[in-house]
């Protein structure tokens, strides 16, 4: 009998670790596959797999009096309690799906490999210990130990398939360039920011249109890999332009990017306090992102200066500031700068600025002195900046400004920027992705344009490192002065929103917390006013934040 209920635990281990695996395989995903995301990931979530104590613990009864029989079948309901709670886990509503992906099944099928050698030497020291009986605490010691390596598992895989992964995208990387070389007229635009270039890509698909044949990278496809799969999937030989935005949370992943493609054009479209957690500095995340500006401008083999021209936000300080080396630049600016930005370099701006809840009317005038009055449908002045960037490269591109008026018009925000929807009495304004100290107040700012009740439901904002809570304040006080209600989704992560409205005088009474987005949403949809109801959503954190 003793040796039946060890070989029932053992089958249960196994399936265990499989559905344990799964789930941590999901937030692996979410941790964009990196060893040290996911480490700081376990030691922030610890509570979330806490039931592998009870089988941690079962387990060491079941080593320590492994002569009684009783003590040893505690261990199975607790092993079947961990697979359905597993299996509810891996099973309720994400805001992100799981995706099995090549690499995801590569990563399960070794870490599976793991678990039936583990399982399988279990067996085997079943078997050993029919002569040897007072042996069998070694299962249970074996299976303790790694009810408390579980979750680290997942790391462990990842190392083992390292090398393969290095020589899969090797592979994927040559065939990209050799698609980019097969194609050697093409202009490729580099896009990158701290935030912005999302929508800047967008806006510049539309209007180089007018005249070329243009493909960006979709989404927010801006990694290397991300990059390749576009190049490689999408990348046609009648391609005139190719838009690449370009993402970073570490030093040099920038200039990883620029390796792959080599662009001849580059935007930088702001520079701030994103991604602090994992960039360590401002000067880390100012460095990087003017990796892009160094290989636009970058010369040749011959010693000859590029052709290539880096378009620069003079808005924004962290950009002005830090640009002094690059010759071949051109500058945006959404400030009426009466052709004097007290630079040497041209400078594209907008004046006459008028802002309503329905659109945006603007004049934007090109360093030869050439006017053109727009029209859009977006909202907010970092739009207008956005827009005015992405009008000055069509034109650099040989595209009249006149010619870009019905384009300009037609521009759409980017899904989750500030993305109108209206339903019925109630418009939602979703600007629900990655939300950042700057687009945060950009967007409350905007809220506080319209008339009627206006709500903020938001879950703070994340890895700022460690002004996260002081940047989370200050966005209260933002708030404040631009909304009628707010509600907060999340107590811990959000308390900072709180104290910075009621430090700036917002009714506490008017402040909802709740655990879950739709509980959040229920407020919304239901707070007392008259009117039409302005909801918005500010930034929407991924299943392995909550």
């Amino acid at each position: 009998m003793t040796y039946i209920i060890s070989g029932i635990s053992i089958a249960l281990f196994f399936i265990n670790m499989l559905f344990i695996g799964v789930y941590n395989l999901y937030m692996f995903q979410l941790n964009v596959y990196l060893n040290n995301e996911q480490a700081a990931w376990l030691r922030s979530h610890e509570k979330r797999q806490r039931v592998l104590k009870l089988d941690y613990y079962a387990s060491l009864l079941s080593m320590l009096f492994f002569g009684l029989l009783f003590i040893k079948c505690l261990l199975i309901p607790v092993q079947i309690l961990t697979i359905w709670y597993y299996s509810k886990m891996i099973s309720k509503p994400h805001k992100k799906a799981f995706v099995w992906t090549a690499r995801v099944k590569r990563l399960f099928i070794t870490y599976t490999i793991i678990t039936a050698l583990i399982s399988g030497i279990m067996i085997c020291i079943v078997i050993w210990t029919e002569t040897h009986t007072r042996m069998l605490f070694l299962v249970y010691a074996v299976i303790a130990l790694f009810y408390v390596l579980a979750p680290y598992l997942i790391m462990v895989t990842n190392t083992i398939n390292h090398p393969i992964e290095i020589g899969i995208n090797k592979h994927y990387i040559n065939d990209a360039k050799r698609i980019l070389r097969s194609v050697p007229e093409m202009r490729i635009i580099g896009i990158t920011g701290s935030y912005g270039k999302t929508s800047v890509k967008y806006y510049l698909d539309t209007l180089l249109k007018v005249k070329y044949n243009v493909l960006k990278t979709p989404g927010s496809f801006n990694t290397p890999m991300g990059v390749v799969k576009t190049i490689r999937g999408e990348m046609r030989p009648d391609t005139e332009i190719f838009l690449c935005e370009m993402g970073a949370r570490y030093v040099k992943e920038i200039k990883e990017i620029c390796d792959i493609v080599h662009p001849d054009d580059g935007i930088i479209t702001s520079i701030g306090p994103q991604h602090l957690e994992t960039f360590g500095s401002m000067d880390n995340i100012i460095k990087t992102k003017f990796e892009l500006a160094d290989a636009v401008t970058e010369k040749n083999d011959q010693g000859d200066k590029s052709n290539g021209r880096i378009f620069l936000n003079l808005d924004c300080d962290h950009i002005a500031d830090n640009d002094d080396k690059y010759l071949d630049k051109i500058y945006y600016s959404a400030i009426d700068r009466g052709n004097d930005t007290g630079m040497d370099s041209p400078c594209y701006y907008a004046k006459n600025v008028s802002a309503e809840p329905t659109g945006t009317r603007f004049t934007v005038v090109a360093p030869d002195g050439s006017e053109q009055e727009y029209e859009m449908k977006l909202i907010g002045i970092h739009n207008v900046i956005n827009v005015v960037g992405a009008i000055a490269i069509a034109h650099s591109y040989d595209i009249s400004l006149s010619d870009l008026v019905t384009a300009v018009r037609r521009l759409r925000p980017a899904p989750h920027r500030l993305q109108m929807l209206p339903r019925g009495n109630v418009t939602i304004i979703d600007d629900a992705y990655n939300s950042n100290p700057v687009g945060s107040k950009a967007a409350v700012e905007t809220l506080g344009m319209f008339d009627g009740i206006r709500i903020l439901v938001t879950p703070g904002m994340v890895e700022l490192g460690e002004k996260e809570d002081a940047y989370n304040e200050a966005f209260g006080g933002y708030a404040a002065s631009n909304c009628d209600y707010v509600a907060l989704v999340g107590e811990v992560h959000t308390r900072p929103i709180k104290e910075g409205l009621i430090k700036s005088g917002f009714p506490e009474k008017k402040i909802f917390v709740g655990e879950t987005l739709q509980e959040a949403m229920n407020f919304a949809n239901t707070a007392q006013g008259t009117g039409h109801r302005y909801i918005l959503l500010e930034n929407d954190l991924s299943d392995n934040y909550l």
